[in-house]
C-alpha cells in the first residue's frame, strides 16, 4: 500500500524545523524555554529529516523524468536515467512509508515499561501449568532484550505453573512491543495429568498494562481502604507469621489489588500501590480510546483480554495468531522466547498498515 504526503505538508514540517533551530540559536533565551524548544525539536528533527528525504527523491525523479522526455537527447544517457528511474521509485515508495509512519499519532504509552498479568483459565491445572509456560516464554524474551524482570506477586498451583502470577517489565519501548500480548491464550496439547493421551484444550489470559507514575494517576488516600493481614503460602515455604500482607480497595473504581509476596508490610503496599496505578491508569487510556473509536477496528484487535488472539497447538507444533491469520511451525522456539518476536513484529506491521490505510482513506 503506497501512502504520499502532500508537497504543502513536506514544506510545513521542514519550516517548522528551521524555525525551532533559528530560535534555539537566540542568545536571549531563558533555561526552560531552551529545554521546552529543545525537546520540540528532538521531537521534530526525525520527521523533518524523513520529510527532506522524501522532497530530495520527488526531486530527483522529477529531472530523470523530464530528461526521458525531451526530444532527441542521448538514447544511452536516456536508457540509463530510465534504470535510475526505477530505483528511485522503489527508495521513494520506502521513503513516503516511512514518512507516513512518523507522522501516525503516537501512543503516549509505548515508550514506557510494562506490568504483565497472567491469569489460568479454563482446563484447570493444565491451566495453570500453561500460565506458567507463557511467564516463562515472556520472561526469556525480555531478558533477551535486555529488559529487567521482577516477579510482583504469584498464586503457585499445586501440579505447577500458576493461578495467577504479575511481573514487572522493566525497559525502553516494553508497551510498544508486548501491548498486542493482550488477551486469551489457548493450549492444546495431552496434559501430563492425562493418562489417555486425549488431546485437551485450556486458556489463560494475559494483560499487558502500561506502567504509571504518581504524576499519571492521582490517587486520593480518601479513596482507598488498606486491609492488613497474614500471608499464607505452601506449606513449609517461608510463611509469614506477621500480618504483612496487604490488600488495597480503590473505592471510587471497585478496584481489589492484594499482595504478600514481600516479608515487610511497607514493601507489600508499594508493589500492589504500583499494580493500582498501572489498572487505574489503564482503564483511563481505554476510556479515552473508546471516546476516540471511529466505525473501523485495528486489525490486531482491541487488546480486550477476553478476545482469543492466539493457539498453541503442541500436536502439530504450531502457533496461529488469529487476528492476523499468521502461523508458525516453530512453537518451542516461541516458547522459549526467541520466536516470539516474529509474532510481535508481524502484529506491529499489521497495526501500522491499518493506520496507514485510515490516514490514506
Amino acid at each position: 500500500m503506497s501512502v504520499s504526503i502532500p508537497a504543502s505538508r513536506i514544506a510545513q514540517i521542514e519550516a517548522r524545523r528551521d524555525e525551532l533551530q533559528a530560535a534555539m540559536a537566540r542568545g536571549d533565551l531563558a533555561a526552560d524555554q531552551f529545554v521546552k524548544l529543545s525537546k520540540d525539536y528532538a521531537e521534530l528533527e526525525p520527521v523533518a529529516a524523513a520529510a527532506s528525504e522524501v522532497r530530495r527523491l520527488r526531486a530527483e525523479l522529477g529531472v530523470l523524468t523530464d530528461l526521458i522526455g525531451e526530444d532527441g537527447g542521448d538514447p544511452e544517457l536516456k536508457a540509463m536515467a530510465a534504470e535510475e528511474i526505477s530505483e528511485i521509485r522503489d527508495r521513494l515508495a520506502a521513503a513516503d512509508r516511512t514518512l507516513a509512519l512518523k507522522l501516525l499519532p503516537k501512543d503516549a504509552a509505548d515508550e514506557r515499561s510494562a506490568i504483565l498479568e497472567i491469569r489460568a483459565g479454563t482446563g484447570g491445572d493444565e491451566a495453570a501449568l500453561f500460565a506458567g509456560d507463557l511467564l516463562r516464554m515472556y520472561q526469556r524474551y525480555a531478558e533477551e532484550r535486555g529488559w529487567r524482570v521482577e516477579l510482583m506477586s504469584a498464586s503457585p498451583a499445586e501440579l505447577g505453573g500458576y493461578k495467577e502470577a504479575v511481573v514487572s517489565v522493566t525497559g525502553q519501548g516494553v508497551f510498544a512491543r508486548l501491548k498486542f500480548e493482550s488477551g486469551v491464550h489457548r493450549v492444546q496439547r495431552v496434559p501430563v495429568t492425562e493418562s489417555g493421551g486425549r488431546i485437551h484444550t485450556s486458556a489463560a489470559t494475559v494483560a499487558v498494562l502500561p506502567e504509571a507514575e504518581e504524576v499519571d494517576v492521582q490517587i486520593d488516600e480518601k479513596d482507598l481502604r488498606i486491609d492488613i493481614f497474614r500471608s499464607s503460602g505452601p506449606g513449609g515455604q517461608s510463611v509469614n507469621t506477621t500480618d504483612s500482607a496487604v490488600r488495597i480497595t480503590h473505592l471510587p473504581s471497585g478496584l481489589v489489588v492484594s499482595q504478600q509476596d514481600e516479608k515487610s508490610q511497607h514493601k507489600n503496599k508499594a508493589k500492589a500501590m504500583k499494580v493500582l496505578r498501572a489498572r487505574l491508569y489503564e482503564l483511563e487510556r481505554e476510556r479515552l480510546h473508546s471516546q476516540r473509536a471511529g466505525a473501523r477496528k485495528s486489525m490486531v484487535g482491541s487488546g480486550d483480554r477476553s478476545e482469543r488472539i492466539r493457539t498453541y497447538n503442541f500436536p502439530q507444533g504450531r502457533v496461529t495468531d488469529h487476528r492476523i491469520n499468521l502461523t508458525l511451525h516453530r512453537l518451542p522456539e516461541i516458547l522459549e522466547g526467541g520466536g516470539l518476536d516474529e509474532l510481535i513484529a508481524a502484529l506491529i506491521a499489521e497495526d501500522e498498515a491499518a493506520r496507514l490505510a485510515q490516514l490514506d482513506g
